[in-house]
């Protein structure tokens, strides 16, 4: 496991892609193993042949359909009207958006860059530090990551073999207790600063109804995925199939936004998209074979166990591990990684996979927003021209009440479990 290791970290440091270094260092160990190419590029193939990994190219698809029909603006104006009253209006309102957003987009990195390039610019004007601009921006991802269709939690399904419909069910009561969590942490600091509300007053019941009905398709399409699958109408895959066709209806016959050269251009963004995410997953199957085979999940088992065998303490040691890890490798990557080796650890000291499948996602999405090599995090501060430190510095309240926000859901895990135990029993 030396070979895998140096060369790893080595490949990482000059600043190779996480993929590449992934897969080429996977590669080198095999060689050094001497066990036969022919079964690494197999088993490298073979991670594509999941049939629930369909569900993967069709939300990422959806999503971006979903962008191009206008359901974006319509939902800015719509959390406009919810949070406007509030000080830090467009602050509130991008946390909302992001809520929003998690039953469109399913990414963190994508919503923060979109929510960059659309907020950003107003949010200087008005007078936001660029650091605040960009840590809000980011963090926001959090709650997409966590509200269904989550692409995190359709790989950390698939990867670790837990249903995908508790998962999507799962992360509902979290998303909104994040949205809660920063959006009074965005009050506190906007009052303290002088950060202005964008209207004087409340909206209307009226004014929120009317809201409501602007956006109904975009509100009602995680509710449609959860209730079809939990029905048993599609299984997660089909689902995504689903919300490919619902998006072209709503883009081509409801809004009537969806233009030809629009489709043209959401096709090759999906492409990039889906080649971006297929290498990691290709690569890091490679990974973790080798991982396998060389017994690291064991060896980390019996060494963690050895330090303390009390499960909170334990699962302490993981989340810790799974943090410092998010903030050197991409989230899918991660997720496809350490699923395999954290997942049989925990459940053995009889925690929940779906408990620990939004702990673990939450995290591992965290990580992506936090230095030194948080893609999430460069993705946002590179849009706006934010130093590094200064986001850093800014970032630090929304880390504090999200990091809390992981304790009650460690310590209470009914707040996470109790949806999908209602809906598919314990």
């Amino acid at each position: 496991m030396v070979y895998l290791a140096v060369f790893f970290v080595l490949f990482l440091a000059f600043g190779m892609p996480v993929a590449f270094a992934v897969g080429i260092s996977s590669v080198f160990y095999f060689i050094a193993e001497g066990v036969p190419f022919q079964i690494v590029v197999q088993r490298m193939v073979s991670s594509t042949q999941s049939f629930s990994l369909l569900a993967v190219p069709f939300f990422v698809l959806a999503g971006n359909l979903m962008n191009e029909t206008g359901i974006t603006k319509r939902l800015i104006r719509f959390s406009t009207v919810i949070t406007g009253h509030m000080y830090g209006g467009l602050a509130q309102v991008s946390v909302v958006l992001s809520a929003l957003m998690g039953g469109i987009s399913g990414s963190a990195t994508a919503d923060a860059a979109m929510e960059a390039r659309i907020l950003g610019p107003d949010m200087e004007k008005k007078g936001y530090s660029k650091g605040f601009t960009a840590a809000i921006l980011a963090m926001g991802g959090l709650i997409v990551s966590t509200i269904p269709p989550s692409i995190g939690l359709i790989l950390y399904g698939v990867t670790g073999e837990v249903s995908i419909g508790r998962l999507f069910l799962a992360g509902i009561v979290p998303g909104a207790l994040m949205t809660i969590g920063l959006m009074i942490s965005v009050a506190l600091i906007s009052k303290k600063r002088g950060y202005m509300r964008e209207t004087e007053k409340p909206a209307t019941f009226k004014e929120v109804l009317k809201g409501l009905w602007e956006n109904i398709w975009a509100i009602i399409f995680p509710v449609i995925l959860i209730v079809g699958i939990r029905f048993g109408i599609f299984t997660p895959s089909e689902a995504g199939a689903f919300a490919v066709v619902y998006a072209l209806i709503i883009g081509i016959l409801v809004y009537r936004e969806l233009t030809l050269s629009k489709l043209m251009e959401v096709l090759r963004q999906t492409a990039v998209d889906l080649a971006v995410i297929m290498i990691i997953i290709i690569c890091s199957n490679a990974f973790g074979y080798a991982l396998v085979t060389g017994q690291v999940p064991q060896t980390l088992a019996r060494g963690i166990l050895m330090v303390t065998s009390n499960q909170y303490l334990v699962l302490l040691i993981v989340m810790s591990f799974v943090f410092v890890i998010g903030m050197f490798m991409e989230a899918t990557a991660n997720v496809l990684i350490l699923t395999p080796i954290f997942l049989p650890i925990v459940t053995r000291l009889g925690f929940d996979p779906v408990h620990f499948g939004i702990l673990f996602m939450i995290l591992v999405t965290m990580g992506g927003m936090t230095p030194p090599i948080g893609v999430t995090m460069y993705s946002t501060f590179s849009i706006l021209g934010c130093p590094i430190n200064v986001y850093t510095k800014e970032a630090i309240p929304f880390i504090i009440t999200i990091v809390l926000l992981l304790v009650v859901f460690a310590v209470f895990p009914d707040i996470i479990l109790f949806l999908p135990n209602m809906v598919y029993g314990t």
